[in-house]
């Protein structure tokens, strides 16, 4: 695929590197024509266009290379689709116009350093020393000249308006991703609010619950003691008034039976 032919095939988010790779593709062929044709421009284009073009091809490597990254971090989440919304489809159509972008801006800068190009510059250097250079058509080119800049200033505020943009955008995503975990936490904080009610409950009454335990028991011995004492009074200390009891009636009757006056 050549140079010229390069479009990104879905558009935004490429669409501002698309412009920019335009641009440099008009620098370069402006560039071109200017060291093929002395006769039509002077030296100051020549080295402004220059200059221009290494600093468009330099801000394209740079916008790739954010790119790329970008790409290949999307690469490594598709293994949640759904979640992301990512096409495989369009992140291989991406990393094609990427490697496509690179080889174009490769291929220019090649060019501005081959040999024959070095050759020219040198000669179109020691045209403009030597006064061989022509000022034709100095008022059209001028015209141009300022067309071009306009261009160029229009195509680095479409493009900063798009990174604008995609942050604005990212922004907006990470506020929504901040307000669904703010809700889960104040849902935990309730329930953890709740939770720790019930365990001030439960302990309130496991408290109560072990006071009642206490008096049960202190009851419980109390009643214990006195049927001990009850038991001990029954097994000791009655046997011997009994006792007394059964032979004091013994003996009234033996009295009774034989006649004795005496009573007991």
């Amino acid at each position: 695929m050549s140079c010229l032919a390069i479009v990104d095939p879905l558009g935004s988010p490429c669409g501002p590197l698309q412009k920019a790779v335009n641009t440099a593709q008009g620098l370069f062929q402006r560039w071109t024509d200017l060291l093929q044709d002395p006769s039509i421009s002077t030296r100051e284009e020549l080295d402004w266009t220059t200059n221009e073009l290494r600093n468009n091809l330099r801000s394209i490597e740079w916008d790739l290379e954010d790119l790329d990254e970008t790409i290949n971090i999307l690469f490594t989440l598709r293994s949640n689709p759904r979640k992301f919304s990512l096409d495989p489809a369009e992140l291989r159509q991406r990393k094609a116009f990427i490697s496509e972008t690179r080889q174009c801006v490769k291929d220019m800068k090649d060019r501005m350093t081959s040999p024959s190009v070095q050759a020219l510059t040198e000669k179109k250097n020691r045209q403009a020393l030597l006064g061989e250079g022509t000022k034709h058509g100095w008022n059209l080119e001028t015209e141009k000249y300022k067309a071009l800049d306009q261009e160029l200033e229009n195509a680095n505020s479409q493009f900063l308006d798009g990174q604008v943009g995609q942050q604005q955008l990212i922004m907006e995503q990470q506020d929504e991703q901040l307000e669904l975990v703010s809700g889960s936490i104040g849902v935990l904080k309730n329930m953890s609010q709740r939770i720790g009610s019930e365990l001030d409950e439960q302990a309130v009454m496991l408290d109560d619950f072990s006071h009642e335990l206490d008096t049960a028991q202190s009851r419980m011995d109390n009643v214990l003691k006195k049927l001990a004492k009850v038991s001990h009074m029954t097994s000791g200390e009655y046997e011997p008034f009994c006792y007394v009891l059964a032979s004091r009636r013994s003996c009234q009757e033996i009295c009774s039976n034989t006649g004795c006056g005496s009573s007991l």
